[in-house]
């Protein structure tokens, strides 16, 4: 799933700086520096290929200013495989991946309902984050709905 970023080189006038120009953006309108992986930092955009970059060993600095990459390279090295890199940033099935398995919530509120009973919000985690009154209006709507349906 994913879709690839598009990416352009630019020329750059300076030796051992590759500019990328991409088909999105991103950063903010701030400039993100990073002169190290240990700068690179959250999980941002513009910090993860700073840091999918930097494990490559061929960076020294990267810089990115909206849909522009800018790559100071490590001395002796090429910008060989770095356009890769940040074409599949946003692709996250790749050959070989085994997704988690997916885990339904239990489901206590219906239960809780059908019984005429109020639901308790300690008992599912994604109900803990649902407001106590409107978990109680809920569950007086469906206990109404199962009385008129039961008679």
């Amino acid at each position: 799933m994913g879709q690839p970023v598009a990416v352009a080189v630019k020329p750059s006038s300076t030796p051992g700086i590759v500019r990328y120009e991409l088909n999105r953006n991103l950063g903010g309108m701030g400039h993100d520096r990073y002169r190290s992986r240990d700068e690179a930092v959250g999980d941002r955009p513009a910090a993860e290929l700073a840091r999918r970059l930097f494990d490559t060993g061929q960076v020294d600095r990267v810089h990115v200013y909206l849909n522009m990459v800018t790559v100071d390279l490590r001395k002796g090295m090429t910008a060989d495989g770095l356009d890769e890199i940040i074409e599949s940033l946003y692709i996250y099935y790749r050959p070989g991946f085994v997704p988690p398995p997916l885990v339904m919530p239990e489901e206590v509120a219906p239960a809780a309902a059908a019984a005429g009973g109020e639901v308790a919000a300690g008992t599912d985690p994604l109900l803990a984050r649902v407001p106590a009154e409107l978990l109680a209006r809920s569950a007086a709507a469906k206990a109404k709905w199962f009385e008129k349906k039961n008679g």
